[in-house]
């Protein structure tokens, strides 16, 4: 089969198609053919060495992936051959196949895109364990969402919508919230155009938001944070712009306010019952609508370098895929 492979740390215009053997189902796990790899921030961390995670060389990148199980290993109960199905496997899914544990694949809905249910686990799977476990966000809070176009920003949107909050959507171009908004957003900000904390201060009557969802960090940390509200809850989600921000600890102790990690994919290993639980209900508002998942371009598996390039650049809005 082919495969990209990464045998060094480096940027990924460094990563090569190669051929490989195809993978062989232990016991307990499933191979797939994959229809549809979902591309995110951590894929592009971990083949530059910055990633918490660094796999033994060589490997293939790609977190997650949909496709159609071809093989089951010895002992594997519920999945079937020629099944569709997604699967959460940190490394591996830029390939033609994909060896997974039987316990991190879940079978697709009747008719659900292989490209839309690539990008579910890791940017939708994140979000909604930050609003709904770590946030417990409420019908009728204010939740601003940064970086609201990203993959885990837009599904953060979406799903802070379907819990019945009102969602604030900033990002830096008029173009990002443009679609945050055409997918659910109530309010807007520019944050580079215009004053964060000015703009939240006005949006919220000098409330502040209750709920702050971050996964860019940097500059806009600090600001965002000081615009909190009373009691509120900052998501420390990632780091895309760059930079891993230092706040004073004297601004939550002065609003009262939390700093929560968010660790997704601890989280699915630590509680693989409660991940299951939110992956259903996403699929359940897939299904009915409530959720649209956007998928904005599909690269063949040749070009994963130049989609991993893109998301570095903050280029990609929504979610990207492979399709080897």
């Amino acid at each position: 089969m082919r495969a990209l492979i990464c045998d060094h740390f480096d940027e990924p215009e460094a990563l090569t198609v190669q051929s490989v053997p195809d993978p062989t189902p232990g016991p307990g796990q499933v191979v797939l053919d994959v229809e549809a790899a979902g591309v995110n921030y951590p894929d592009a961390l971990m083949v530059q060495g910055l990633y918490q995670v660094k796999p033994p060389f060589p490997f293939t990148p790609g977190a997650e992936a949909a496709g159609v199980v071809s093989a089951v290993g010895e002992g594997v109960q519920g999945i079937q051959l020629g099944q569709r199905v997604v699967a959460f496997t940190g490394t591996g899914a830029f390939a033609e196949r994909l060896l997974a544990p039987a316990n991190a694949v879940m079978p697709l809905p009747e008719g659900m895109d292989a490209a839309v249910a690539a990008s579910l686990p890791l940017a939708y799977g994140t979000s909604m364990h930050a609003l709904v476990d770590r946030a417990q966000l409420q019908p009728n809070e204010t939740l601003l969402v940064l970086g609201a176009a990203g993959g885990v920003g837009l599904a953060a949107v979406m799903i802070g919508k379907a819990l019945g909050a009102r969602v604030i959507a900033a990002a830096s171009t008029q173009e990002k919230l443009t679609l945050a908004r055409e997918h659910g957003a109530d309010e807007t900000l520019n944050y580079a155009e215009g004053d964060l904390r000015g703009g939240l201060k006005t949006l919220t009557g000098g409330k502040g938001p209750d709920v702050i969802f971050d996964p860019v960090g940097g500059d806009l940390a600090e600001p965002a944070f000081r615009s909190i509200g009373w009691g509120g809850r900052y998501l420390v989600v990632g780091f895309a712009g760059g930079d891993i921000p230092r706040l004073p600890l004297n601004l939550p102790l002065l609003k009262g306010a939390s700093l929560v990690g968010v660790f997704w994919g601890e989280f699915a290993r630590r509680d693989p019952r409660g991940n299951a639980r939110n992956l259903a209900r996403l699929a359940g508002w897939v299904g009915d609508g409530t959720i649209r998942p956007l998928v904005s371009e599909r690269y063949p598996l040749e070009r994963a370098p130049v989609a991993l390039r893109a998301l570095l650049d903050r280029r990609v809005t929504g979610k990207v895929v492979v399709t080897p």
